[in-house]
C-alpha cells in the first residue's frame, strides 16, 4: 500500500509548487509541491480504506508523507484511545507550522471527544518540545474558544514560556481570537495577566492585525503594551 502512495504523491508533485513552499518551510522534510487539496482528498480516502496499515508503514521521507499521516490521524474513525495514542506518536514528527496546523483542525475527535482532548493537550502548554506548545494552542484556538471554556482558555495560554517563534506565535494567535470573540473579557484579562514579553508582544501585534479587533481596542493593547515595555522586569 504505502508504495503505491508514495507513487501517488510523486504523480502529483509540482517542481514549482514546491520551490515556492520551500520559501515557506525551508527546514522541514523534502518537499514533493504536492496541493493541500489533494493530500486532504488522498487522506480522506486513506482514513476510510486502511488508515491503521498506512500509519504503521508510512516514513518521514518527505514532507507530503507527514502532512499525510496527520490528516490520516485526523479524518480516521479512530476509538478514542487509539486517536490519543496515534497523536501522541505522531507528535515528535511534526517540525513546522503547516503539519502542526493541518492536523490540529483536522482532528474530528477533538468534536467527538471535547473533554479528553482538553485533558490531552493542557500539560502540552508547558512542554519542552516547541511543536508539543504550538499543538496545545492551536487547538484552544480551534476547538476550545466558546463561552463555556474562553476564562480557562485565557489562563492557560500565560503559561506558554517556550521562546521558539512558532510557540509564541500560536499562543498570540490564539489570544487575538479570544479578542475578536470576547473582547471585553479577554482585554481586561491581558491588563493583568502574567504573560511573558514575548506572547505578550506578540498577542497586541496579531490583535492589531486583525480586522475582527475594534480600532479603540487596538489603541488600549498598544498604550499597555507600551506600558509594559516602560516597566523594569
Amino acid at each position: 500500500m504505502i508504495n503505491s502512495i508514495r507513487e501517488e504523491l510523486h504523480r502529483a508533485a509540482e517542481p514549482e509548487y514546491a520551490a515556492f513552499s520551500r520559501r515557506l518551510l525551508p527546514e522541514t522534510a523534502p518537499l514533493l509541491g504536492v496541493r493541500l487539496p489533494k493530500l486532504r482528498a488522498m487522506a480522506k480516502r486513506i482514513a476510510k480504506e486502511n488508515a491503521e496499515e498506512f500509519l504503521d508503514t508510512a516514513s518521514c521521507d518527505t514532507f507530503e508523507e507527514i502532512m499525510l499521516q496527520g490528516m490520516v490521524i485526523g479524518a480516521a474513525d479512530l476509538p478514542l484511545e487509539d486517536a490519543l495514542q496515534r497523536i501522541t506518536e505522531f507528535l515528535p514528527k511534526i517540525d513546522n507550522w503547516s503539519v502542526c496546523d493541518s492536523l490540529c483542525c483536522g482532528l474530528k475527535i477533538a468534536e467527538k471527544e471535547p473533554d479528553a482532548l482538553w485533558a490531552f493537550i493542557v500539560p502540552l502548554l508547558t512542554d519542552e518540545r516547541p511543536y508539543f506548545v504550538r499543538f496545545a494552542a492551536v487547538m484552544l484556538l480551534d476547538f476550545f474558544i466558546d463561552e463555556a471554556h474562553v476564562d480557562a482558555v485565557l489562563s492557560l495560554l500565560s503559561t506558554v514560556r517556550h521562546p521558539a517563534d512558532c510557540a509564541v506565535t500560536a499562543a498570540a494567535w490564539a489570544y487575538s481570537v479570544c479578542c475578536a470573540r470576547f473582547p471585553q473579557r479577554t482585554i481586561a484579562y491581558l491588563a493583568q495577566a502574567p504573560l511573558c514579553l514575548p506572547v505578550f508582544s506578540k498577542t497586541v501585534q496579531k490583535c492589531c492585525e486583525s480586522r475582527r479587533v475594534s480600532l479603540p481596542d487596538k489603541a488600549l493593547l498598544r498604550q499597555m503594551l507600551f506600558a509594559r515595555r516602560s516597566t523594569p522586569q
